[in-house]
Protein backbone atom coordinates (compact mmCIF):
# COMPACT_ATOMS: atom_id res chain seq x y z
CA UNK A 1 0.00 0.00 0.00
CA UNK A 2 1.01 3.31 -1.16
CA UNK A 3 1.53 6.16 1.86
CA UNK A 4 -0.37 8.74 1.72
CA UNK A 5 0.11 12.78 1.73
CA UNK A 6 -0.49 12.43 5.43
CA UNK A 7 1.96 9.94 5.74
CA UNK A 8 4.94 11.28 4.00
CA UNK A 9 4.99 14.47 5.04
CA UNK A 10 7.14 16.14 8.15
CA UNK A 11 5.16 15.97 11.16
CA UNK A 12 5.02 19.70 12.97
CA UNK A 13 7.02 20.31 15.76
CA UNK A 14 5.34 20.46 18.95
CA UNK A 15 5.54 24.13 19.53
CA UNK A 16 4.17 24.97 16.40
CA UNK A 17 0.95 22.63 16.42
CA UNK A 18 0.81 24.70 19.79
CA UNK A 19 1.22 28.10 18.34
CA UNK A 20 -1.61 27.38 15.48
CA UNK A 21 -3.91 25.72 17.66
CA UNK A 22 -3.08 21.91 16.01
CA UNK A 23 -1.91 20.62 19.54
CA UNK A 24 -4.39 18.58 21.73
CA UNK A 25 -4.88 19.04 25.33
CA UNK A 26 -3.51 16.94 27.97
CA UNK A 27 -5.47 14.28 29.09
CA UNK A 28 -5.72 15.20 32.25
CA UNK A 29 -7.19 18.49 31.30
CA UNK A 30 -6.70 22.35 31.59
CA UNK A 31 -6.62 24.22 35.01
CA UNK A 32 -9.49 26.17 35.23
CA UNK A 33 -8.23 30.01 34.33
CA UNK A 34 -5.46 29.04 32.84
CA UNK A 35 -4.61 29.63 28.73
CA UNK A 36 -1.91 28.83 26.27
CA UNK A 37 -2.37 32.47 25.26
CA UNK A 38 -2.41 33.44 29.10
CA UNK A 39 0.75 32.40 29.91
CA UNK A 40 2.36 33.34 27.20
CA UNK A 41 1.31 36.62 28.06
CA UNK A 42 2.30 36.68 31.35
CA UNK A 43 6.17 35.53 30.11
CA UNK A 44 6.12 38.15 27.60
CA UNK A 45 5.40 40.71 30.27
CA UNK A 46 7.93 39.14 32.87
CA UNK A 47 10.53 39.53 30.00
CA UNK A 48 9.66 43.03 29.39
CA UNK A 49 10.00 44.15 33.05
CA UNK A 50 12.95 41.90 34.12
CA UNK A 51 14.79 41.08 31.48
CA UNK A 52 14.89 37.18 29.83
CA UNK A 53 16.81 35.67 32.45
CA UNK A 54 14.02 36.01 34.59
CA UNK A 55 11.52 34.14 32.93
CA UNK A 56 11.27 30.60 34.30
CA UNK A 57 8.15 27.96 34.27
CA UNK A 58 8.41 28.69 38.03
CA UNK A 59 8.30 32.50 37.45
CA UNK A 60 5.73 32.48 35.32
CA UNK A 61 3.42 30.36 37.15
CA UNK A 62 4.21 32.77 39.92
CA UNK A 63 2.87 35.69 38.57
CA UNK A 64 -0.47 33.55 37.39
CA UNK A 65 -0.84 31.77 40.89
CA UNK A 66 -0.61 28.34 39.33
CA UNK A 67 1.54 25.32 40.18
CA UNK A 68 4.44 24.81 37.76
CA UNK A 69 3.13 21.67 36.88
CA UNK A 70 -0.14 23.25 35.77
CA UNK A 71 1.92 25.30 33.07
CA UNK A 72 3.33 21.95 31.47
CA UNK A 73 -0.62 20.74 30.49
CA UNK A 74 0.50 23.91 28.06
CA UNK A 75 3.77 24.32 27.70
CA UNK A 76 6.02 21.15 27.34
CA UNK A 77 9.19 23.23 28.36
CA UNK A 78 10.90 26.68 28.08
CA UNK A 79 12.15 26.36 24.99
CA UNK A 80 8.61 26.02 23.19
CA UNK A 81 7.42 29.02 25.59
CA UNK A 82 10.23 30.83 24.61
CA UNK A 83 9.19 30.67 21.11
CA UNK A 84 6.15 31.29 21.39
CA UNK A 85 7.05 34.55 23.18
CA UNK A 86 8.91 35.62 20.48
CA UNK A 87 6.17 35.24 17.98
CA UNK A 88 3.80 36.95 20.67
CA UNK A 89 6.35 40.25 20.99
CA UNK A 90 6.06 40.63 17.05
CA UNK A 91 2.35 40.08 16.84
CA UNK A 92 0.56 41.28 13.75
CA UNK A 93 2.67 42.78 10.96
CA UNK A 94 2.32 46.17 9.20
CA UNK A 95 0.24 46.17 6.36
CA UNK A 96 1.11 45.16 3.11
CA UNK A 97 2.95 48.02 2.20
CA UNK A 98 3.76 49.67 -1.49
CA UNK A 99 4.15 46.94 -4.60
CA UNK A 100 5.66 46.78 -8.10
CA UNK A 101 6.70 50.71 -8.74
CA UNK A 102 6.41 51.58 -4.75
CA UNK A 103 8.15 48.61 -3.44
CA UNK A 104 11.12 50.34 -1.58
CA UNK A 105 8.61 52.27 0.31
CA UNK A 106 6.89 49.17 1.44
CA UNK A 107 9.86 47.25 2.39
CA UNK A 108 11.56 50.13 4.32
CA UNK A 109 8.05 50.49 6.35
CA UNK A 110 8.10 47.13 6.96
CA UNK A 111 11.80 47.03 7.95
CA UNK A 112 10.73 50.30 10.53
CA UNK A 113 7.90 48.04 11.87
CA UNK A 114 10.31 45.36 12.76
CA UNK A 115 12.82 47.47 14.88
CA UNK A 116 10.18 48.81 16.13
CA UNK A 117 8.98 45.53 17.25
CA UNK A 118 12.60 44.99 18.58
CA UNK A 119 12.40 47.97 20.56
CA UNK A 120 9.25 47.19 22.65
CA UNK A 121 10.46 44.03 23.41
CA UNK A 122 14.20 44.24 23.00
CA UNK A 123 14.68 40.62 24.86
CA UNK A 124 13.80 38.69 21.93
CA UNK A 125 17.54 39.23 20.22
CA UNK A 126 18.93 37.24 23.14
CA UNK A 127 16.09 34.52 22.59
CA UNK A 128 18.42 31.61 19.91
CA UNK A 129 17.09 31.18 16.66
CA UNK A 130 15.95 27.44 16.63
CA UNK A 131 14.99 27.17 12.91
CA UNK A 132 13.27 29.43 9.68
CA UNK A 133 9.90 30.85 10.38
CA UNK A 134 6.85 28.43 11.14
CA UNK A 135 4.37 30.50 13.81
CA UNK A 136 1.41 32.58 13.10
CA UNK A 137 2.89 35.79 12.92
CA UNK A 138 6.40 34.63 11.72
CA UNK A 139 5.02 33.97 8.61
CA UNK A 140 2.67 36.56 8.32
CA UNK A 141 5.63 38.80 8.99
CA UNK A 142 7.07 37.23 5.74
CA UNK A 143 4.21 37.09 3.96
CA UNK A 144 3.76 41.13 3.90
CA UNK A 145 7.38 41.36 3.09
CA UNK A 146 7.18 39.06 0.40
CA UNK A 147 3.97 41.07 -1.27
CA UNK A 148 6.32 43.98 -1.60
CA UNK A 149 8.41 42.76 -4.01
CA UNK A 150 5.61 41.38 -6.16
CA UNK A 151 6.14 43.04 -9.59
CA UNK A 152 9.35 43.41 -9.40
CA UNK A 153 10.75 40.92 -11.65
CA UNK A 154 13.06 39.30 -9.27
CA UNK A 155 12.50 35.45 -8.54
CA UNK A 156 11.07 33.63 -5.69
CA UNK A 157 14.64 32.63 -4.72
CA UNK A 158 15.61 36.45 -4.53
CA UNK A 159 12.64 37.50 -2.84
CA UNK A 160 12.69 35.25 0.05
CA UNK A 161 16.97 36.26 -0.29
CA UNK A 162 15.95 39.48 0.35
CA UNK A 163 13.85 39.41 2.78
CA UNK A 164 16.61 37.38 5.01
CA UNK A 165 19.56 39.61 4.42
CA UNK A 166 16.73 42.53 5.43
CA UNK A 167 15.38 41.46 8.88
CA UNK A 168 19.41 39.92 9.48
CA UNK A 169 19.80 43.88 9.47
CA UNK A 170 16.95 44.92 11.88
CA UNK A 171 18.02 42.35 14.03
CA UNK A 172 22.00 42.97 13.95
CA UNK A 173 21.02 46.81 14.35
CA UNK A 174 18.66 45.71 17.31
CA UNK A 175 21.18 43.85 18.98
CA UNK A 176 23.83 46.24 18.67
CA UNK A 177 21.11 49.18 20.15
CA UNK A 178 20.34 46.64 23.13
CA UNK A 179 23.89 46.34 24.15
CA UNK A 180 25.01 49.56 23.78
CA UNK A 181 22.20 50.58 26.44
CA UNK A 182 23.15 47.97 28.60
CA UNK A 183 26.57 49.06 29.08
CA UNK A 184 25.58 52.46 29.12
CA UNK A 185 23.11 51.51 32.16
CA UNK A 186 25.45 49.34 33.72
CA UNK A 187 27.90 52.03 33.69
CA UNK A 188 25.70 54.88 34.79
CA UNK A 189 26.41 57.27 32.26
CA UNK A 190 24.39 58.32 28.79
CA UNK A 191 25.40 56.87 25.73
CA UNK A 192 25.62 61.12 24.94
CA UNK A 193 28.34 61.16 27.40
CA UNK A 194 30.04 57.79 26.17
CA UNK A 195 31.09 58.70 23.31
CA UNK A 196 32.58 61.85 22.98
CA UNK A 197 35.32 60.63 25.56
CA UNK A 198 35.43 57.60 23.38
CA UNK A 199 36.61 59.70 20.65
CA UNK A 200 39.25 61.69 22.72
CA UNK A 201 40.59 58.09 23.90
CA UNK A 202 41.23 56.52 20.27
CA UNK A 203 43.04 59.94 19.47
CA UNK A 204 45.44 59.24 22.84
CA UNK A 205 46.22 55.51 21.37
CA UNK A 206 45.87 55.47 17.47
CA UNK A 207 49.28 56.54 16.19
CA UNK A 208 49.13 58.26 13.08
CA UNK A 209 51.34 55.95 11.12
CA UNK A 210 50.00 52.69 12.31
CA UNK A 211 46.28 53.91 12.15
CA UNK A 212 46.00 56.75 9.49
CA UNK A 213 42.84 56.04 7.83
CA UNK A 214 41.31 55.69 11.42
CA UNK A 215 42.80 59.10 12.26
CA UNK A 216 41.59 61.18 9.51
CA UNK A 217 38.12 60.06 10.80
CA UNK A 218 39.52 61.44 14.30
CA UNK A 219 41.03 64.35 12.83
CA UNK A 220 37.42 65.15 10.78
CA UNK A 221 35.76 64.86 14.20
CA UNK A 222 33.53 62.18 13.23
CA UNK A 223 33.90 60.30 16.60
CA UNK A 224 32.92 63.59 18.76
CA UNK A 225 29.64 64.36 16.50
CA UNK A 226 26.59 63.58 18.10
CA UNK A 227 24.42 61.72 15.79
CA UNK A 228 20.30 61.25 15.99
CA UNK A 229 19.24 57.99 17.07
CA UNK A 230 18.08 56.98 13.86
CA UNK A 231 20.98 58.03 11.45
CA UNK A 232 22.45 54.76 11.47
CA UNK A 233 19.89 52.87 11.01
CA UNK A 234 18.77 54.72 8.11
CA UNK A 235 22.43 54.85 6.51
CA UNK A 236 22.57 51.45 6.30
CA UNK A 237 18.56 50.53 5.28
CA UNK A 238 19.29 53.03 2.53
CA UNK A 239 22.15 51.48 1.22
CA UNK A 240 20.54 47.58 1.49
CA UNK A 241 17.28 49.07 -0.61
CA UNK A 242 20.07 50.80 -3.27
CA UNK A 243 21.41 47.38 -3.45
CA UNK A 244 18.04 45.91 -3.98
CA UNK A 245 17.23 48.52 -6.38
CA UNK A 246 19.69 47.81 -8.53
CA UNK A 247 18.99 44.12 -8.56
CA UNK A 248 15.73 44.94 -9.59
CA UNK A 249 16.74 47.24 -12.33
CA UNK A 250 19.38 44.08 -13.57
CA UNK A 251 16.17 41.78 -13.88
CA UNK A 252 13.75 44.29 -15.48
CA UNK A 253 16.28 45.32 -18.11
CA UNK A 254 17.38 41.74 -18.73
Amino acid sequence: MEPTDDETRPALPPVVAAAWGLRERAPKGPRPGLTLAGIVAAAVALADAEGLAAVSMSRVAKELGAATMALYRYVSAKDELLTLMVDAAYGEPPGPGGTGPQWRTGLAGWAWAERAALQRHPWVVRVPISGPPLTPYSLSWLENGLRCLAGTGLGESEKMSVMLLLTGYVRNDALLTTQIQEASAASGRRIDEIMPEYGQLVARVADPARFPALREVIDAGVLSQEDGPDDEFVFGLDRLLDGVETLIRARTTA
